[in-house]
């Protein structure tokens, strides 16, 4: 019989794609998402993808008796936990709204689980836990430094607080730290919605070019890199949803009560801003109009994943191209004219 797996956010980039990926690998995915940060007219392209309605609640995560009484109600076997407030920018001119939801929400719904018996969860967290790495690739062994931005200093928190339950509480949970979450499912069913200006530089790259944006600003060409721009290690969204799958089972497989690990899920190497904008220029066939501009607060210089322990012990590793993921995205931003 296939487990029910509780998806929070499962309405939003990468929750979405996570859907998918556990649909496919035989699981039903239950999704909460209060649409805050996502539209409602991402059912309808799961639905276009997996055939079938996805059961969904359009709830806040803050509530413990809502959470308790699905996950009695799906018999729920674990949960993936993606719900959170997630720009760099924002997060430092609202520093009180990214603790109350990310943290907030993060204890309700352990709370909830610890109530109904539920062991197993995955842990949506971020690379921004390194902060600004001294030598990239960093491992799961790179000292987490203080984080450069509010956003980051939740993930922090967040894995601070899973951990520290998992020495009290019968909890078998697992932290994956990504990377940089770019592309689209390759039907362009679904993809990267932002609401108003994006804050991710893909979606503003394919907006630009679409002509809905005037120019692409880079924040920051004086960085001691290569070509003056900041370095990021970029992974496909679908990869990014596999990994959470296989992160899912590989918890289901542990026979301890208790158990908790992190893992770093990117490509395993690194590339510019300017590089990624020149390769989707060539993607798209479109000039990119773009200024360097100053640098933005919070942001890392350089950082890229050294992805050993997942490929050994999740059995995982990313399959799709950076230019795989720039055509996605492209097709996806086409949809919208």
């Amino acid at each position: 019989m296939s487990q029910n797996i509780l998806v929070t956010g499962g309405a939003g980039f990468i929750g979405s794609h996570t859907v998918v990926a556990l649909a496919e690998s035989g699981f039903n995915p239950i999704i909460i998402d209060d649409f805050s940060n996502s539209e409602p007219s991402v059912l309808a392209g799961l639905r276009n993808i997996l055939g079938r309605d996805i059961p969904c609640y359009a709830q806040d995560c803050n509530q413990f008796s809502l959470l308790r009484s699905i996950i009695r109600d799906h018999q729920i076997s674990g949960v993936i936990h993606f719900a959170a407030f997630k720009a760099v920018g924002e997060s430092m001119e609202e520093p009180l709204a990214y603790y109350r939801n990310n943290l907030g929400s993060l204890i309700t719904l352990i709370d909830a689980m610890l109530a109904e018996g539920i062991t197993n969860l995955i842990f949506s967290s971020s690379c921004t836990v390194y902060g600004n790495p001294d030598n990239p690739p960093v491992t799961e062994l790179t000292p987490v430094k203080p984080a450069t931005s509010v956003y980051g200093n939740t993930k922090q928190i967040g894995e601070e607080i899973i951990r520290d339950v998992c020495a009290a509480k019968p909890l078998k949970a697992i932290s994956l730290r990504y990377f940089n979450p770019v592309g689209a499912h390759p039907s362009a069913e679904i993809g990267e919605l932002p609401r108003g200006i994006p804050n991710n530089l893909v979606p503003y790259v394919t907006q630009t070019a679409a002509g809905l944006r005037k120019q692409l600003t880079i924040f920051g060409g004086d960085y001691p890199t290569t070509d003056g721009t900041c370095i990021r290690d970029y992974i496909h969204v679908m990869d990014l949803a596999e990994a959470h799958v296989a992160a899912l089972q590989f918890s289901f497989q542990q026979k301890e009560s208790v158990y908790y690990d992190t893992f770093n899920l990117g490509s395993g190497q690194g590339n510019s801003v300017l590089e990624l904008v020149h390769q989707f220029e060539k993607i798209s066939k479109k000039p990119l109009p773009y200024q360097i501009g100053p640098r933005r607060e919070g942001d890392v210089v350089a950082v890229w994943a050294d992805v050993q322990k997942s490929k050994e012990l999740l059995g995982w590793s990313t399959r799709r191209s950076l230019e795989e993921a720039l055509r996605d995205a492209w097709r996806w931003q086409q949809k919208f004219g």
